[in-house]
């Protein structure tokens, strides 16, 4: 049975480490957004890094330029949808804080079918070419999906720092 005292002292660390977790996560979101930004500004300027900054984006997005938005003139590193993703992550993550139950708990698989359909339906109806989806549609899934993925994530990796590390196990 748990004291008061040592479900506080638990509380407290628990709280630290969901902290730690959301600034690296962030921290990690925003550069990498930046980075998306900074793909078509270097090719703007026509600067010989930009090259390396779409590359390496390229094993995370297919980069079609039909379906990437653009600035400074030129497509941003990924597309829409994922452009979306990854803003709506950010998003999430500021909104952890204020919208997360405590403890801290998944949310129901149902939320997750919920947000998950229709971004998936619309990646299969492009896919099999059923219809086209234009690129604020995309962007707008995309956001849509990416608000819930904190939710599942900071859980996770908080439970994850607050194990103990199991060098060898004799089970």
């Amino acid at each position: 049975m748990d004291l008061p005292q040592s479900r506080g002292h638990h509380r407290a660390a628990s709280q630290r480490a969901v902290r730690f977790v959301l600034a690296g996560m962030l921290t990690s979101i925003s550069v990498w957004i930046a980075l998306l930004v900074l793909a078509p500004y270097l090719r703007s300027i026509q600067s010989p890094w930009d090259s390396l900054v779409y590359a390496a984006f390229a094993p995370t997005c297919h980069q079609i330029d039909s379906r990437c938005l653009h600035i400074f003139g030129h497509p941003m590193a990924v597309c829409a949808r994922c452009l979306g993703i990854y803003l709506g992550f950010f998003v999430g993550s500021c909104l952890f804080p204020w919208l997360a139950t405590w403890p801290l708990r998944l949310p129901r698989p149902r939320t997750f079918v919920f947000f998950t359909l229709p971004i998936a339906l619309d990646t299969f109806g492009n896919m099999f070419r059923v219809w086209p989806t234009p690129s604020p549609v995309r962007l707008a899934l995309g956001i849509s999906w990416g608000l819930i993925l904190p939710f599942y994530l900071v859980p996770g990796l908080t439970d994850l720092l607050q194990r103990p590390p199991k060098i060898f196990s004799l089970k």
